[in-house]
């Protein structure tokens, strides 16, 4: 019997962290506006696209494959291209700005009232800090 409900903790558009692999403990160094190296800070993707249906989403920058393509039409790229591949979803978690890590995600539900109807609204926030995410 499968799970019907694919249910995903990452959306389109997170900006999320790999925990695995040849990313795990990879840094970039963020400068200031005068040139001056600030902190390192790690290497984070923003995600293109998630497919709950296999539990995999696609990371903007990270786990970048090579394939060979032939041109289809004119103008149409062709060649040896690098092209982002996909990582289960459950090797990557959210990343918190004010953590500067991974975190897991607590979700908060308000209930307002609009024009006498009650609207359910859901917010994700970082398990350690509380801060929005």
């Amino acid at each position: 019997m499968t799970n019907k409900n694919h249910k995903m903790h990452i959306k389109r558009d997170d900006i999320v962290v790999l925990r695995v692999g040849d990313y795990k403990d990879k840094y970039t160094v963020k400068e200031d506006k005068d040139g001056n190296t600030k902190k390192k800070v790690l290497k984070t993707g923003k995600v293109i696209a998630v497919s709950p249906k296999e539990g995999k989403v696609i990371i903007q920058g990270i786990n970048l494959v090579s394939k060979h393509a032939k041109a289809r039409q004119q103008g149409d790229p062709s060649g040896i291209l690098t092209v982002e591949s996909a990582v289960y979803a459950d090797k990557v978690q959210l990343y918190c700005s004010s953590c500067d890590k991974g975190v897991r995600s607590r979700r908060d539900v308000t209930y307002d009232t609009v024009d006498g109807k009650k609207v359910r609204k859901v917010t994700r926030r970082c398990a350690k800090c509380a801060k929005e995410i």
